[in-house]
């Protein structure tokens, strides 16, 4: 073979085995979410598939050693990544009928779209050596120079899937795009010795692949991909008073809603933020942590003329996109500042003549709860932000007893190591104590004595609050241990 033809190959497969994994967890996520089960998961199927690669590829070139069988291992590899949008959703459906195991359901989906796309891919590098090693004496040397090259090429890959390709294109659209890669690649390696059948079928593949996105795509749904999200925006109708309504949906889970003729909330989680004006008359600084569509932040700002409200959300097209399709205008009582969360506090709870009246936590989902948000020593910096009437409110997706409410627990039981007053809300059904629903979770320094307030909502929600004590069968959450993704998990398949 040509100089640096095999060393081409190597680098190219290399990056392509990491964008897989990171493509990954993103075509996963509408389905079992984005823990660190799943990550688990993914990364321990992929190193199994590359393990079984290296040991398949070279036990089949010792047999036969010619340039044939690497064009047609990569050649196999490109039709697997095209076939991958045609077997997801039909999978999906399969694996959502059949099992409720978190675990399960990632290891299984994990191995169906990825484990064979990756095994190909693992067989390259031992036959690329094999047959660079018929040519030359310096083993030791190539084998190294081999294994190098192809760990740069996924250190290329890493950063470029990254920081570039997720933010830039659809999951279907590089897929397709690492199919047609390897294609052409395995036509470089056999230029002028193509079998035609293989074109055929890689015709077939790839338009099956075009054809699967297409079909799954409505008029009414708009996709966008960040460096954070998988986002969605879905035109539709409310189901219990008929209104056109906007929801957006990231990672294919319902995260905020608008009524597009109205200013009215759509979520009654969102309307339970406003309990603070209950604690606090007066307004003045209120703190939001995790933005979304913004409908928390847009009702502060009509309801309170005189609150300056902060936002932090983590993803600036978010922003962007709220700006777009959900009414968000800027505000000089608006400051949004795009970080982590934790971040945030940990820079701001240092400046002690800096406070805040209100903070609202909006950033916990049943499927990724961002698990540094949750320990003493966030509670602590969010105790020090807080002024001396304050409240911290949160909205925890969890039900009050059972299996489902040991993340809510351990948060109480984190809560009241720091804060003397801890309230729990029921939110969506305030009479059952074992169904997973919205509940709204609030600390303060000082004890809620007046719960009077002419807002009928307010009042039933007040209604509903009540004191909560926990045991010791949860730990007090740490920054050292903080294992929240096995308390969701029951969620999650609830």
């Amino acid at each position: 073979m040509s100089n640096y033809k095999l060393e081409l190959v190597v680098f190219i497969t290399g990056a392509l085995v990491m964008i897989l994994e990171i493509l990954g967890s993103r075509i996963l996520a509408p389905f079992v979410g984005v823990s660190i089960i799943v990550w688990t998961s993914l990364i321990g199927i992929i190193l199994g598939s590359l393990s079984l690669g290296y040991y398949l590829g070279g036990k089949i070139i010792d047999k036969k050693p010619n340039e044939e069988l690497l064009s047609l291992v990569v050649f196999t590899a490109s039709i697997l990544i095209a076939a991958i949008p045609i077997c997801r959703t039909p999978l999906f459906i399969i694996l959502q009928n059949s099992f409720k195991s978190l675990i399960l359901n990632s290891i299984i989906a994990t191995i169906v779209l990825f484990s064979l796309p990756t095994i190909s891919l693992g067989m390259v590098t031992p036959i690329a050596l094999k047959l660079r090693l018929l040519s030359i004496k310096n083993s030791g040397q190539v084998s190294g120079n081999l294994y190098a090259i192809s760990t740069l090429g996924s250190i290329f890959g890493t950063f470029f899937a990254g920081f570039y390709l997720i933010a830039t294109f659809s999951i279907d659209q590089i897929l397709l795009g690492m199919s047609v890669l390897l294609f052409i690649l395995s036509i470089f390696l056999r230029f002028g010795k193509f079998r035609r059948k293989r074109l055929l079928i890689f015709i077939l593949f790839t338009t099956l692949a075009v054809l699967s996105s297409k079909i799954l795509v409505s008029k009414n749904v708009l996709l966008f991909n960040s460096h954070y999200n998988s986002i969605r925006i879905l035109n539709t109708f409310d189901q219990t008073n008929n209104e056109p309504t906007r929801y957006l949906n990231l990672d294919n889970k319902m995260d905020s809603a608008m009524y597009v003729n109205s200013n009215a909330l759509v979520f009654d989680y969102t309307k339970a933020y406003r309990l603070a004006e209950v604690f606090e008359p007066n307004l003045k600084r209120v703190l939001i942590i995790g933005g979304g569509g913004y409908s928390v932040p847009k009702d502060f700002l009509r309801r309170y003329a005189s609150t300056h409200v902060d936002v932090v959300e983590i993803d600036p097209r978010l922003t962007e996109l709220s700006e777009k399709y959900f009414n968000l205008k800027r505000d000089p009582r608006l400051t949004i500042y795009h970080e982590d969360g934790r971040t945030f506090i940990n820079r701001v709870s240092k400046d002690r003549d800096s406070t805040y009246d209100a903070i609202l936590l909006d950033a916990y989902k049943s499927y990724a709860v961002p698990f540094h948000l949750t320990t003493v020593e966030t509670v602590q910096m969010l105790h020090e932000m807080l002024s001396e009437n304050g409240v911290v409110m949160a909205n925890i997706i969890s039900s009050l007893e059972g299996d489902t409410s040991r993340f809510l627990h351990a948060e109480i039981r984190t809560y009241q190591s720091i804060f003397p007053y801890t309230y729990v809300i029921p939110v969506n059904y305030p009479k059952q104590k074992f169904t997973v629903q919205n509940t709204m979770f609030i600390a303060s320094k000082k004890p809620l004595i007046d719960r009077s307030t002419n807002d009928a909502e307010l009042s039933g929600f007040l209604h509903s609050m009540g004191t909560k004590e926990v045991g010791e069968d949860v730990p007090i959450l740490t920054d050292q241990f903080a294992p929240v993704d096995q308390y969701t998990i029951p969620i999650v398949v609830n």
